[in-house]
Protein backbone atom coordinates (compact mmCIF):
# COMPACT_ATOMS: atom_id res chain seq x y z
CA UNK A 1 0.00 0.00 0.00
CA UNK A 2 1.35 3.30 -1.08
CA UNK A 3 2.09 5.43 1.64
CA UNK A 4 0.51 9.34 3.06
CA UNK A 5 3.00 11.56 2.98
CA UNK A 6 1.45 14.81 4.56
CA UNK A 7 -1.42 15.71 6.93
CA UNK A 8 -3.31 17.78 8.30
CA UNK A 9 -6.43 19.27 10.15
CA UNK A 10 -7.21 22.59 11.13
CA UNK A 11 -9.70 24.47 13.81
CA UNK A 12 -11.07 28.13 14.61
CA UNK A 13 -9.22 29.48 17.76
CA UNK A 14 -11.35 32.26 19.32
CA UNK A 15 -7.94 33.97 20.01
CA UNK A 16 -5.62 36.30 17.62
CA UNK A 17 -3.12 34.81 15.45
CA UNK A 18 -0.25 36.24 17.71
CA UNK A 19 -2.05 34.84 20.84
CA UNK A 20 -2.39 31.36 19.24
CA UNK A 21 1.43 31.53 17.45
CA UNK A 22 3.23 32.41 20.91
CA UNK A 23 1.61 29.74 22.54
CA UNK A 24 2.34 26.83 19.78
CA UNK A 25 5.83 28.21 19.40
CA UNK A 26 6.91 27.36 22.41
CA UNK A 27 8.18 23.62 22.34
CA UNK A 28 8.41 23.42 25.84
CA UNK A 29 4.25 23.99 26.48
CA UNK A 30 3.24 21.24 23.51
CA UNK A 31 2.92 18.79 26.57
CA UNK A 32 -0.27 20.72 27.36
CA UNK A 33 -2.09 19.46 24.01
CA UNK A 34 -0.38 16.65 22.41
CA UNK A 35 -1.41 13.19 23.34
CA UNK A 36 2.28 12.33 23.04
CA UNK A 37 4.22 15.28 23.97
CA UNK A 38 5.54 15.68 27.05
CA UNK A 39 7.32 19.15 26.16
CA UNK A 40 10.55 20.00 25.49
CA UNK A 41 13.76 20.63 26.56
CA UNK A 42 14.94 24.36 25.22
CA UNK A 43 18.71 25.44 24.73
CA UNK A 44 18.07 28.64 24.94
CA UNK A 45 15.11 29.75 26.81
CA UNK A 46 15.38 33.47 27.12
CA UNK A 47 14.22 33.67 23.27
CA UNK A 48 11.23 33.44 21.01
CA UNK A 49 11.31 30.86 18.82
CA UNK A 50 13.85 31.44 15.44
CA UNK A 51 14.80 29.80 12.52
CA UNK A 52 17.81 27.69 13.49
CA UNK A 53 16.48 27.06 16.97
CA UNK A 54 17.23 23.42 18.57
CA UNK A 55 15.22 21.93 20.94
CA UNK A 56 14.97 18.09 22.46
CA UNK A 57 11.06 16.94 22.38
CA UNK A 58 10.26 13.97 25.46
CA UNK A 59 7.25 11.85 23.94
CA UNK A 60 5.37 9.01 25.13
CA UNK A 61 2.99 6.17 23.60
CA UNK A 62 1.71 3.89 26.14
CA UNK A 63 4.26 2.94 28.66
CA UNK A 64 7.12 3.71 26.14
CA UNK A 65 9.17 7.07 26.07
CA UNK A 66 11.58 8.21 23.43
CA UNK A 67 13.16 11.55 22.63
CA UNK A 68 14.05 13.69 19.78
CA UNK A 69 15.93 16.26 19.08
CA UNK A 70 14.64 18.98 16.55
CA UNK A 71 15.41 22.16 14.47
CA UNK A 72 13.05 25.20 13.96
CA UNK A 73 12.72 25.66 10.32
CA UNK A 74 10.17 28.42 10.38
CA UNK A 75 9.03 31.17 12.81
CA UNK A 76 6.67 33.88 11.45
CA UNK A 77 5.02 35.02 14.47
CA UNK A 78 1.50 35.29 13.97
CA UNK A 79 1.65 33.52 10.75
CA UNK A 80 4.00 30.24 10.67
CA UNK A 81 5.60 28.02 12.72
CA UNK A 82 7.47 24.73 11.84
CA UNK A 83 10.01 22.34 13.05
CA UNK A 84 12.09 19.16 11.90
CA UNK A 85 12.88 15.91 13.49
CA UNK A 86 15.86 14.91 12.96
CA UNK A 87 17.47 12.47 15.89
CA UNK A 88 15.56 9.89 18.02
CA UNK A 89 16.83 8.14 20.90
CA UNK A 90 15.25 6.48 24.17
CA UNK A 91 17.22 8.96 26.64
CA UNK A 92 18.98 10.83 23.95
CA UNK A 93 18.48 11.13 20.46
CA UNK A 94 20.96 9.30 18.89
CA UNK A 95 20.13 8.07 15.70
CA UNK A 96 20.10 10.82 13.23
CA UNK A 97 18.32 10.81 10.05
CA UNK A 98 15.29 12.61 8.34
CA UNK A 99 11.66 11.60 10.67
CA UNK A 100 9.15 13.80 10.37
CA UNK A 101 8.21 18.11 9.81
CA UNK A 102 5.47 19.54 11.58
CA UNK A 103 4.29 22.60 10.63
CA UNK A 104 1.35 25.30 12.09
CA UNK A 105 0.09 27.70 10.54
CA UNK A 106 -2.49 30.82 11.55
CA UNK A 107 -4.97 32.27 9.30
CA UNK A 108 -7.30 35.17 11.13
CA UNK A 109 -10.22 34.52 10.35
CA UNK A 110 -13.87 36.52 11.34
CA UNK A 111 -14.03 33.69 14.49
CA UNK A 112 -10.44 34.31 15.72
CA UNK A 113 -7.47 32.18 14.23
CA UNK A 114 -7.72 28.90 11.55
CA UNK A 115 -5.08 26.42 13.52
CA UNK A 116 -3.59 24.26 10.93
CA UNK A 117 -1.64 21.41 11.95
CA UNK A 118 0.54 19.83 9.42
CA UNK A 119 2.65 16.48 9.76
CA UNK A 120 5.12 15.63 7.08
CA UNK A 121 6.48 11.69 6.81
CA UNK A 122 10.56 12.77 6.15
CA UNK A 123 11.29 8.86 5.73
CA UNK A 124 11.59 9.16 1.79
CA UNK A 125 14.10 6.66 1.82
CA UNK A 126 12.22 4.02 2.96
CA UNK A 127 10.47 1.51 0.94
CA UNK A 128 6.56 1.97 1.59
CA UNK A 129 6.75 -1.79 2.73
CA UNK A 130 9.11 -1.04 5.48
CA UNK A 131 7.69 2.14 7.14
CA UNK A 132 4.08 0.83 7.08
CA UNK A 133 5.01 -2.60 8.72
CA UNK A 134 7.68 -0.15 11.48
CA UNK A 135 4.14 1.79 11.80
CA UNK A 136 1.78 -0.70 12.42
CA UNK A 137 4.01 -1.81 15.09
CA UNK A 138 4.97 1.51 16.90
CA UNK A 139 1.62 2.35 16.67
CA UNK A 140 -0.04 -0.87 17.25
CA UNK A 141 -1.97 -1.69 14.30
CA UNK A 142 -2.13 2.30 12.12
CA UNK A 143 0.08 3.80 9.95
CA UNK A 144 1.77 6.88 10.48
CA UNK A 145 -0.41 8.89 8.61
CA UNK A 146 -3.69 8.06 9.92
CA UNK A 147 -2.22 7.52 13.74
CA UNK A 148 -0.75 11.47 13.07
CA UNK A 149 -4.19 13.31 12.20
CA UNK A 150 -6.26 11.77 14.98
CA UNK A 151 -3.49 13.45 17.53
CA UNK A 152 -3.64 16.31 15.60
CA UNK A 153 -7.45 16.62 15.82
CA UNK A 154 -6.90 15.51 19.70
CA UNK A 155 -4.09 18.40 20.03
CA UNK A 156 -5.73 21.12 18.41
CA UNK A 157 -9.35 20.41 20.13
CA UNK A 158 -6.56 20.62 23.23
CA UNK A 159 -5.17 23.55 22.26
CA UNK A 160 -8.52 25.40 21.16
CA UNK A 161 -9.72 24.63 24.93
CA UNK A 162 -6.66 25.58 27.04
CA UNK A 163 -6.57 29.48 24.36
CA UNK A 164 -9.96 29.80 24.83
CA UNK A 165 -10.28 29.32 28.89
CA UNK A 166 -10.82 32.36 31.26
CA UNK A 167 -7.72 33.28 32.76
CA UNK A 168 -7.22 31.66 36.28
Amino acid sequence: MPRTFSVSGSITVDAAPSAVYEQVSNPALMGRWSPENLGATLRETDRAAFVGMVFDGHNKRGAFRWTTRCTVTAADPGERFAFRVHAIGIRRPRLRGPIATWEYRFTETGEGTEVTETWTDDRRGWPDFAANAFDRIATRGHVFAVFQRKNIGATLRNLKAAVEAPAA
